[in-house]
């Protein structure tokens, strides 16, 4: 198995995604809350890139969510904190989630034969989806503002130490890529320090959103992997 690590979704171009399983990482939190929001029983949740889409999007009964430089968009139902997206709020439903990296990076996937979305609560089930679906893997990290992010690093260095265990071949990464899997091994016991530490961390932090950090960083929670199938994220 060939897996290609991207350091930001500026890096990304869809012509790298073509036949490709694709794996979204955007730990800080669009990815996050997408898993959680699937694991509370959300009946699908839409990625949008813009808030106008979302809008226009959304229909009788839809929650919107979302972000834009980490602050709750107005008028919207929901942001983009794990913890508001309860099984008693969304269980059911179907979501209408735009940020300002993670669903743009889930865009610039949708050439690919087939896009999960990862996070640190489901790495394990994420590198199990993707070895059984039998393709060589891209694995995006959003990032922040066009660049790298560590927690998202953190995360592609976790998914591909899962690999490399789950996958009856041997599994081939680029330097990139070799590099976050040495970041994970370094810093496997400090997770949560380290992503306080990093730039989208420090934002949180600033803003009072120290919970959703703490939520971000619980290990392997969940065993969902939403799977984009058509425009909507559903249950793997």
């Amino acid at each position: 198995m060939q897996v290609q690590v991207i350091s930001s979704v500026n890096e990304a171009s869809t012509a790298k995604f073509h036949h490709k399983t694709a794996i979204i990482i955007d730990v800080l939190r669009a990815t996050s809350t997408i898993v959680t929001a699937i694991a509370s029983g959300a009946l699908c949740v839409v990625p949008a890139e813009t808030v106008m889409e979302a809008r226009a999007l959304q229909r009788a009964g839809d929650l919107l969510g979302g972000e834009r430089f980490c602050r709750k968009i107005a008028g919207f139902d929901l942001g983009n904190s794990p913890e508001e997206y309860t099984e008693q709020v969304v269980a059911g439903k179907r979501i209408i989630l735009t940020t300002t990296n993670g669903t743009r990076a889930i865009h610039k996937s949708m050439r690919a034969d087939h896009v999960l979305t990862a996070s640190l609560l489901n790495a394990e089930a994420c590198a199990r989806a993707a070895v059984e679906l039998r393709r060589d893997v891209v694995i995006l990290c959003a990032g922040s503002h066009d660049e790298f992010a560590i927690e998202d690093g953190l995360c592609a260095g976790f998914v591909l130490e899962k690999l490399h265990i789950l996958c009856p071949v041997a599994v081939e990464m680029d330097d990139f890529g070799s590099a976050m899997l040495g970041l994970y091994r370094n810093r496997s016991t400090q997770i949560r320090e380290t992503m306080m530490n990093g730039i989208t961390g420090r934002k949180l932090l600033k803003l009072g959103l120290r919970k959703d950090i703490e939520a971000c960083s619980s290990i392997d929670i969940y065993q969902d992997v939403p799977r984009l199938n058509g425009d909507q994220l559903t249950r793997n």
